[in-house]
């Protein structure tokens, strides 16, 4: 099958722009259906002294007022580490945290109801950055260490020492549906819960601990959702529990749909970090020791915190080899919202910080940068080949995906031209650079790495798909179509394929981790073996052969590899089976083999395998506005033996607009007393179609399939995510044009103000300050 075969449409694409896609909030309201509306902390820290809902009353379609009496189980949403109340008891621990939530007929009833709750507080003070975290000693947990060789002896005999820090902040996830749940109760006393949740088993087991009722007596469905980008994960659980708690106290139907600005308030970000460092290296640019602490900021509760930051720490090598690394990690607690995943699991802040170290070590030596990059990456075999924590590469990919977009981009070239643009125009400059990506795919608990399926074939020849992924805009149920369909030999119109939900496949992990074609494809892909093996013997009876496993399914077709001219219909082959009672239906399983880690130690191989990427941009800066323009970005991409070209291209250009994004534009902001400012599209800015490049050129490494994993693909959600790094090293390789300096300090996210700051900067750390300065 060639890839222009491959590249379907997404299945869902007419829905989605003619309006027609079911989302969780566009179904038909069932009878007699409660709206949901929450009373918002005012103060970033506070104890709750009195909650006054007597003028309740006087609002008309109020129902009822949730407050943490009215939760008969565990008042905790918290997934690793259970330190999430759903609703506060006596402390509030962020600006905006949902204290109560009133039910009622209509929102607008809800809305006013919630209007009249008057809460009395006594303020306290907030923790609310980083810094005052470590001072106030405010963590969630013990420090994470990985370490190799002994950084200390090899910092002190390396030719340069630089010591450094950098922050590096959040990002909303900004989906354009936000977070929102249905839950209709039976009168046995089961439920259906309706949620926009990438991990719909989480979902189930969060309702159950809240409403101390078995998971059997839950049926969570994803339908599907408008973006998720892993604000989904976890995030979507305690509205599911809210709801699911008011349905549990009326016998009514309930539905909550967060409006953009409470969204924007109450859930968690990515996770901003510090990271503090000692490098060594010597005179050619080569790495010899890393020291360095990471800090991220956890939010009020862990979250995934502990993973997330885990990742960050697998990942501050990228595709460098560190012959002496330390690095230790530290979630620190603060009084913001509960920070969580987003694209990336950590794996872009951890490649920032060692990005911004590799460019630093450039500019001190007076190197280009894509010179002391290619000098250190992993090379050879051994010790030179394996990671820090233990893993040795072997599907190194890195030196090709880097020459080939060299080529591609016309680098060397467009560096020359760039440098004679600059020296003709004083108030515009432009940068070019290189980066490159190496992103390890697993869950990195092991256990996580499962996934279930259950096919049912009907006698009309229509066939019914489950699995336990969900789908959020990313093509998972397209390329899931496309894998059955290949594995069963069927027509790819023959398959519906439905919703997720708990009660077709259990225990499911969430989709997430860039794993939702790689287990759920395997898992789907079992179950058509299953069934294609029990109708083969049906088959080959038909066709008098003896040898079913020499028998092709092809384009609706069953016939002998050697005589493809004799064959039967599939059809045929579904009716027979029935007729000779041979199952149609079956479920599917799959596993990740041979991945492990031991935390204690920080050592494994916690990654089934690596994708790998590079990409050259190029930016040009105003030096008025300190405003920037994307002029060009070149990508090459590994994702194996692609599934579907036009899905994976779609994601590596929306992963790399997204990553620009975090580190260009899209600013969060608390004041002093830990409100966030920027909740709402008109203070928080994310790209539009303005930033995205006129050559804008995206190659999928070819002859690339990797083995074991599912027809040769790997996976492509979130690394393309960090091949945006390339946009800020550009900004800097273009602010470098201002002046003449060894260093370049940037803040991120990289906005107009802090570019200028930058060029500032420059122009005053520069032998002639005066040379480049506009006027």
């Amino acid at each position: 099958m060639n890839n222009n075969s491959k590249s379907k449409p997404h299945e869902s694409a007419v829905g989605h722009v003619t309006g027609k896609a079911i989302y969780t909030d566009d179904q038909r309201l069932p009878s007699g259906i409660l709206y949901l509306w929450p009373v918002l902390s005012p103060y970033g820290k506070a104890r709750i002294l009195k909650i006054d809902y007597s003028n309740l009353n006087n609002i008309p379609g109020v129902v009822t007022l949730l407050t943490a009496d009215d939760i008969p189980g565990i008042n905790n949403t918290g997934t690793i580490k259970h330190d999430e109340v759903l609703l506060p008891i006596d402390e509030i621990n962020y600006w905006g945290q949902p204290v109560v939530w009133v039910v009622a007929e209509t929102e607008i009833a809800a809305e006013n109801g919630a209007k009249m709750i008057k809460i009395d507080y006594e303020p306290l003070t907030p923790i609310l950055t980083i810094q005052d975290a470590i001072k106030n000693n405010s963590v969630h947990g013990d420090k994470n260490i990985m370490r190799r060789g002994n950084p200390t002896t090899a910092l002190q005999k390396s030719d340069f020492i630089l010591t450094g820090n950098i922050k590096i902040q959040g990002q909303d996830h900004f989906y354009l549906e936000t977070q929102v749940t249905w839950v209709i109760p039976n009168v046995e006393g089961n439920y259906q819960v309706y949620s926009s949740t990438q991990h719909p088993s989480e979902t189930q087991a969060i309702i159950s601990e809240v409403l101390a009722i078995p998971r059997n007596q839950i049926v969570v469905t994803c339908l599907r959702m408008g973006g998720g980008f892993g604000g989904k994960e976890t995030q979507a659980n305690p509205t599911a529990a809210i709801a699911a708690l008011a349905a549990q106290k009326t016998g009514y139907p309930t539905r909550i749909r967060l409006k953009r600005d409470q969204d924007m308030i109450i859930t968690g970000k990515r996770h901003p970090f510090l990271g503090q460092y000692q490098v060594g290296f010597n005179q050619n640019g080569q790495l010899l020791a890393l020291d360095i602490d990471l800090y991220s900021d956890g939010g009020w509760s862990a979250d995934l915190s502990f993973p997330i930051l885990q990742r960050a720490m697998f990942h501050i090598d990228n595709c460098y080899y560190i012959p002496n690394l330390e690095v230790r990690g530290q979630v620190v607690k603060t009084n913001k919202v509960s920070n969580t995943a987003f694209r990336g699991f950590g794996g872009p802040q951890g490649m920032v910080i060692i990005e911004e170290i590799i460019d630093r070590i450039a500019r001190k030596l007076g190197l280009p940068a894509e010179v002391v990059r290619e000098r250190n990456f992993y090379h050879g075999e051994g010790e030179t080949n394996t990671t820090h924590y233990g893993q040795e590469i072997f599907d190194h990919r890195i030196f090709q995906v880097w020459e080939e977009v060299k080529i591609k981009s016309n680098f060397e070239q467009r560096k020359l031209e760039i440098e004679q643009f600059n020296q003709n125009h004083n108030y515009q400059k432009r940068g070019l650079a290189i980066t490159p990506v190496k992103f390890g795919i697993s869950f990195t608990k092991t256990e996580y790495n499962q996934a279930g399926a259950l096919i049912l074939i009907y006698l009309d020849g229509s066939i019914q798909l489950n699995h336990g992924g969900t789908e959020m805009g990313q093509g998972l149920q397209t390329k899931i179509l496309q894998v059955a369909s290949q594995a069963l030999g069927v027509n790819i119109e023959r398959f519906r394929i439905m919703p997720t939900s708990t009660d077709k496949v259990p225990n499911t992990s969430a989709t997430a981790a860039s794993s939702g074609s790689d287990l759920n494809g395997q898992a789907v892909k079992n179950a058509c073996e299953i069934l294609k093996k029990r109708l083969a013997e049906v088959a080959a009876k038909l066709l008098n052969l003896y040898e079913p496993e020499e028998l092709v399914f092809e384009e609706d077709w069953i016939y002998c590899k050697n005589y493809p001219s004799h064959k039967i219909a599939f059809n045929e082959v579904v009716k027979q089976a029935y007729n000779q009672r041979v199952s149609l239906s079956t479920t599917g399983y799959y596993r990740t083999p041979n991945i492990y880690y031991d935390p204690k130690i920080g050592k494994g191989r916690p990654f089934y395998y690596y994708a790998y990427g590079a990409a050259v941009s190029e930016v040009e800066i105003d030096g008025f506005t300190g405003t920037f323009k994307l002029r060009q970005v070149d990508i090459v991409h590994d994702v194996g033996e692609s599934l579907n070209p036009l899905i994976d291209i779609g994601q590596i250009q929306g992963g790399f607009v997204q990553g620009m994004g975090w580190l260009t534009m899209e600013e969060l902001v608390w004041d002093e007393q830990g409100r966030l400012k920027t909740f709402a599209p008109s203070t928080y800015k994310i790209p539009t179609i303005k930033e995205i490049p006129k050559n804008f050129n995206v190659h999928l490494l070819q002859k690339a399939a990797q083995d074991g994993v599912i027809y040769g693909s790997k996976a492509v959600g979130e690394p393309p995510f960090m091949l945006a790094i390339s946009v800020r090293e550009a900004i800097k390789e273009a602010i470098a044009a201002f002046g003449k300096t060894d260093s370049i300090f940037l803040a991120s996210p990289a906005t107009p103000e802090a570019i200028l700051n930058a060029i500032e900067q420059v122009q005053l750390k520069s032998v002639n300050p005066w040379e480049h300065l506009p006027v």
